[in-house]
């Protein structure tokens, strides 16, 4: 009998810096595909620190849309001087943002510039829900997907109609809506408030009931498959020639022949020091959830004029979203938590959350002017592979991240084409 042929990729080991949904998703994916698999976390994975844990738990191939969008210049004054909008900039951080934020807007200069970003992230939202499933399944967590289906909420039909442009984009990408009217609402949300006259259901949507739960299932199925799992932070990288040779901790060396720096806000460090500058930066989030609220939603929700999900979790109603654009090192502004509560009120009539226990948490979106995350390889190495930069959507992308990063890995020709839509230098 004739031994296969032996190939030499099935046999390296590889190191995935980050403990996230982006970096986990990777360490499995990359496990799959044969490879031996460190993954370098410096704090507990699925704990309160990482964006994977507070966020806003939706699982949608219908997250196509980037957030710069025609005419939003136009807004930037009112996000300088209102700190309680849905989107708002800390003025003293304002000279160090300004670039970003005229690359922000650049990117959303017109519609043209929209569909090629809807068409570059759509390969990112192929079939996350069942990817989830199918590993949530084999982490024992499966029952932490919800498929119940996202909707859109309207006060009236003219906010209904101010967004059509982007409804228009995801049925043309192939996603799956359906528009209610005020009495079909009432009919599968009951405790909605009849305020809401129009809604967009995305029925492939699904939830995640517990996010940082989530994650620290995948972790142990990493670890269950023969991964090895070290806690530390990554201060430099260790060539050997052009060859990476391995990584440094702050108390020891950890070999491998490639990396992938899925660290979230803190790639941009690491990207640095690899010669790659990245315009990263955090859209800093806020959640507040009551617990035992006295009301139950049957969909994920998004109010169009609170433009943030609204999920039930394992611990309550999650109201998340906002966003503020200001440093990583900045002290958390708690109201912006507490702005979602009246919100929830005007939601929810029923609403009972006096007297009631409010979690609030704040966290790190890591995002790119353009809304396309960087999953490419360094400019220093290619044995290094950048997934770094979801801003709003990484829990959605991370399946087809990970299986992308694992293509890069064993040097795919489909994956070296498709990463040209998400490379470090197109900024």
């Amino acid at each position: 009998m004739q031994n296969s042929p032996i190939n030499p990729k099935e046999h390296e080991t590889i190191a995935v810096i980050g403990g996230g949904i982006i970096g986990l998703f990777s360490a499995l994916s990359l496990q799959e595909s044969g490879k031996q698999v460190t993954l370098i976390e410096r704090d507990e994975i699925g704990g309160r620190q990482a964006a994977s844990f507070g966020n806003g738990c939706w699982i949608s191939p219908g997250a196509v849309m980037p957030i710069s969008y025609p005419g939003l210049w136009r807004s930037v004054p009112r996000f300088l001087m209102d700190p309680n909008g849905p989107f708002s900039v800390r003025w003293q951080y304002l000279p160090k943002l300004a670039g970003w934020l005229l690359r922000f807007i650049w990117a959303g200069r017109n519609w043209a510039q929209i569909e090629d970003q809807v068409s570059k992230r759509l390969p990112l939202l192929k079939q996350p829900v069942q990817r989830y499933l199918q590993l949530g399944t084999e982490a024992g967590v499966a029952n932490l997907i919800r498929q119940c289906g996202a909707i859109y909420l309207y006060r009236s039909k003219k906010e209904l109609e101010a967004d059509q442009r982007g409804w228009d984009l995801r049925r043309h990408s192939g996603v799956s809506l359906q528009i209610l009217n005020g009495e079909e609402l009432r009919q599968i949300e009951p405790d909605l408030s009849p305020d809401y006259q129009y809604g967009v259901l995305m029925p492939d949507a699904a939830m995640l009931t517990d996010p940082g739960a989530f994650c620290a299932a995948l972790a142990k199925l990493f670890v269950k498959r023969g991964g090895m799992h070290l806690k530390g932070e990554i201060s430099e990288f260790i060539f050997k020639g052009e060859k990476l040779a391995g990584l440094r901790t702050a108390t020891e060396e950890v070999r491998c022949d490639k990396a992938v720096v899925a660290v979230g806000i803190w790639s941009k460090k690491l990207a640095a020091l690899l010669g790659d500058k990245i315009p990263l930066v955090s859209e800093r989030g806020y959640h507040i959830t009551i617990a035992d609220p006295d009301v139950q939603i049957n969909h994920g929700l998004m109010p169009a004029d609170g433009k943030m999900a609204v999920v039930a979790t394992t611990t309550g109603l999650r109201l998340a979203g906002q966003v503020e654009l200001s440093s990583v090192d900045t002290p958390p502004r708690w109201e912006r938590a507490h702005i979602q509560l009246a919100h929830a009120y005007r939601l929810f009539p029923k609403l009972n959350a006096a007297g009631k226990t409010h979690d609030v948490w704040m966290g790190h979106r890591p995002s790119t002017p353009d809304s396309l995350p960087v999953i490419c390889r360094s400019k220093k190495s290619p044995d290094i592979i950048y997934a770094f930069g979801h801003g709003h959507t990484g829990i959605s992308m991370a399946p087809d991240t990970g299986l992308l990063v694992a293509g890069l890995a064993d040097d795919n020709k489909e994956a070296e084409k498709l990463s040209e839509n998400y490379l470090a230098r197109r900024f």
